[in-house]
C-alpha cells in the first residue's frame, strides 16, 4: 500500500509534490481503479497518494462564451449525467457516463481519472475523442494543451509526464446542426466493461452529412477513428444502404484481440452492429432513446460537519501511519490512529467495529460494502481510509433511530426480502439513499438504484417489492434517517 497520504488543499501544493517525487506520487480523486491495483500489489512503485478531493472548484462543469464545455478534474460521472450543458451539448459523453459502473461508482469515479487510466475499454474516452476534446495539463513549469486524440500512445500509456496534473477537460459543444450518440456492448446491463463501444458525431446540412466522426473503443490498443466510414459518409444521406456500408467500413479500422470478454471475431461483428444501430438511431432522431429523464444518483448535498470536525476542516493532514483520522460515523465522532493505510471498508470493520458493512468482492462489483459518505452512496472497499478524515459517514448500523427500524428495514422484514442476508446491508444502504433522494421512485428508478448491488439468493423481486413498500411509508410521512 501507500506510505503517505496527503489531503491537498491547493493545486500548487499538488504540483510541488509531483515535482519533487515524480512517478512515486500519484494523484487520486475517485481512486476506483488505483485502489484495486494497490490492494492487489500491482502498483508497488507508488509511495505517496495526493488526494485532491478537498480542493475547491475542481468539480465544476460549465460552458464558456466561445462554446467550450469545461469539465474539472473532480467532475464525476454522475456530475456529467446531471449537467445540463453536457446532456444538451455533449450528449454522447452523458450517455457514456451513465453506462459507467453503478451509482456508487459514478459518485466517486471521475471523468479525468477515466481518461488518465488510459484503458481502450474506458467508456468516456470514446465520445470525448469523437467530440474533439482536449486536455489542459499543468506542472510547476507551466501549462500545455493536448488534443485527446494525441494523448494516448498505447494500452494504459499516455504522453502525460509524472509531474503533470490534468486541470481541465475542454469539449467543443455540439452545434445545433450536430448530433451525436454513444453505444456500448457489454456482457450485462450494468457494472460491465465494454466488449465494444462506439461514438458517432455527425454534422449535417439538411439531410446530407457534411462531417462525421466515428470512434471505436475496446477494439485496438487505443481509441481509433473509423476513417474509411467517416470519409464515406460525407455528402451522403442516411438511408439504409448508406448506413449498412458505413457500418461495414467501420470494421476495417478495428484491430481487436481475443480475451475473456469476447473473441476478436465477435468484436469485429459487434463493431458493425454498434455503428449500424447508432447510425439508424441518428437517422431517426432517436439517439436519446433510453436515456433517463430522471436518473438516480444515490446522493444528496453533504451535511454540515460539526464539533471537532468543523474546527479542523481548514487543515487536512497527511496520513503517514501516525496522523489520526477524525471522522463522524452514524452521528458519533471517532478518532483513529495508525489506520491510514487501509480502505474505508477495513477501517469501519476493523477499527470502528461496525461489521454490518460486508466484504463481498473487495473490488467494487457487489455493493455489499455500500455506505453513505458525505451524502452519497459509495463502495467503501474502493475508498482510502484517510478520505474519511473530516467526512460524515453512515453505515447500516445508523439506519435505525430511537429504537425504530428505518422504513426500508421494516419493509425488508415484512416482505421477506432476505435469505442468506450477506448482501442485505448494501441493499439497505442503497435503498435508503434512493428514498432520501426521491421518496416516491418508480419501479425503473428502484432498479437503477440497485444496479451496484448483487444478490445470489432472492432473485431481486422481493427486494424491489420491499423498497416499493418503504416508499409508500415515506409518502405517508414515515420515519427517515
Amino acid at each position: 500500500m501507500w506510505k503517505t497520504y496527503l489531503n491537498a488543499t491547493t493545486i500548487d501544493e499538488v504540483l510541488q509534490v509531483l515535482s519533487s517525487q515524480g512517478s512515486s506520487a500519484r494523484i487520486i480523486a475517485g481512486a476506483t481503479d488505483l485502489i484495486l491495483e494497490l490492494e492487489r500489489g500491482v502498483r508497488t512503485d507508488i509511495d505517496t497518494l495526493v488526494d485532491i478531493t478537498r480542493i475547491s472548484g475542481l468539480g465544476q462543469i460549465y460552458q464558456d462564451e466561445i462554446g467550450l464545455i469545461h469539465i474539472g478534474p473532480l467532475a464525476t460521472h454522475n456530475d456529467c449525467v446531471d449537467s445540463r450543458d453536457i446532456v444538451e451539448r455533449a450528449f454522447p459523453l452523458a450517455q457514456a457516463a451513465w453506462e459507467v459502473g453503478a451509482p456508487q461508482i459514478r459518485n466517486r469515479g471521475t471523468v479525468a481519472g477515466n481518461l488518465i487510466t488510459a484503458s481502450p475499454a474506458n467508456d468516456t474516452i470514446t465520445p470525448l475523442v469523437a467530440l474533439g476534446a482536449s486536455l489542459v495539463l499543468r506542472s510547476v513549469h507551466g501549462k500545455r494543451v493536448v488534443p485527446l486524440g494525441e494523448f494516448y500512445t498505447g494500452v494504459r500509456k499516455t504522453v502525460m509526464r509524472p509531474d503533470e496534473m490534468l486541470v481541465d477537460i475542454l469539449v467543443p459543444a455540439l452545434k445545433p446542426e450536430e448530433r451525436g450518440i454513444f453505444f456500448k456492448i457489454g456482457l450485462r446491463r450494468a457494472q460491465a466493461i465494454s466488449i465494444v463501444n462506439a461514438a458517432i458525431v455527425l454534422h449535417r446540412e439538411g439531410e446530407r452529412v457534411t462531417r462525421a466522426a466515428i470512434t471505436l473503443g475496446a477494439v485496438a490498443p487505443t481509441i481509433v477513428h473509423a476513417r474509411l466510414a467517416e470519409e464515406y459518409l460525407v455528402g451522403k444521406t442516411l438511408d439504409e444502404t448508406v448506413i449498412e456500408e458505413a457500418a461495414r467500413l467501420a470494421q476495417e479500422s478495428a484491430r481487436p484481440i481475443d480475451d475473456v470478454r469476447g473473441s476478436a471475431a465477435y468484436r469485429m461483428e459487434m463493431v458493425r452492429v454498434a455503428v449500424l444501430r447508432s447510425l439508424r438511431l441518428l437517422a431517426q432522431g432517436q439517439e436519446r432513446q433510453g436515456f433517463p429523464t430522471q436518473p438516480v444518483f444515490l446522493r444528496k448535498s453533504s451535511r454540515k460537519v460539526t464539533g471537532k470536525l468543523e474546527r479542523a476542516a481548514s487543515s487536512p493532514v497527511a496520513g503517514n501511519g501516525d496522523s489520526p483520522i477524525i471522522t463522524h460515523i452514524n452521528g458519533k465522532e471517532y478518532t483513529f490512529d495508525h489506520a491510514s493505510q487501509k480502505t474505508l471498508m477495513r477501517l469501519l470493520r476493523e477499527d470502528a467495529g461496525l461489521t454490518g458493512t460486508k466484504e463481498g468482492c473487495a473490488e467494487g462489483e457487489c455493493g455489499a460494502c455500500t455506505v453513505i459518505m458525505d451524502g452519497m452512496a459509495v463502495m467503501s472497499c474502493l475508498v482510502p481510509a484517510p478520505r474519511a478524515h473530516l467526512a460524515e459517514i453512515f453505515t447500516v448500523e445508523g439506519l435505525a433511530q430511537d429504537g425504530q427500524l428505518h422504513p426500508v428495514q421494516r419493509a425488508f422484514v415484512e416482505e421477506g426480502a432476505v435469505q442468506c442476508g450477506y448482501c442485505t446491508p448494501g441493499f439497505l444502504m442503497s435503498a435508503a439513499a434512493l428514498l432520501e433522494e426521491n421518496g416516491q421512485p418508480t419501479n425503473e428508478q428502484i432498479k437503477q438504484a440497485l444496479t451496484g448491488n448483487l444478490c445470489r439468493c432472492t432473485g431481486y423481486y422481493k427486494i424491489v417489492s420491499a423498497i416499493e413498500k418503504a416508499s409508500r411509508s415515506y409518502a405517508s410521512g414515515g420515519a427517515r434517517r
